[in-house]
């Protein structure tokens, strides 16, 4: 399974070029987002716009994405979800536990938001 991984200043992006999010993609996903979180990274951005379908291990892998990024402040967010992922999320009531936004852009502004907040908090 092959991935890329944009880093930036305040997260990195990371978006699977395989066209199903399984339980081996997400194993190997859950190994980078770990290694980012231990890393410093406390933003995520998973960019699905390759995925065209997934199943539950594809998509019970964001939780634990979700509370590493939440633990230190930051942020998990998806995008690019294709109507069929955005369904097997709903369909299994998981949808509350992600921060889903249209673009890389939205996103951003998600990260930069939280980040200001945070730097006015003194954390």
């Amino acid at each position: 399974m092959k991935f890329t991984v944009d880093k930036h200043d305040r997260y990195v992006v990371i978006q699977p070029l395989s066209p199903v999010l399984d339980g081996d993609v997400a194993n190997k996903l859950k190994a980078e987002f770990m290694m980012r979180n231990t890393s410093g990274q406390r933003n995520i951005v998973l960019d699905l716009s390759n995925v065209e379908d997934a199943d539950e291990n594809g998509i019970r892998m964001g939780i634990l994405a979700n509370r590493l990024c939440e633990a230190h402040g930051g942020l998990f967010i998806l995008t690019g979800l294709n109507d069929k992922v955005l369904g097997l999320l709903e369909l299994s009531n998981l949808q509350q536990f992600f921060t889903i936004v249209k673009s890389l852009e939205n996103a951003e502004d998600l990260i930069f938001g939280n980040e200001i907040r945070l730097d006015l908090r003194g954390k």
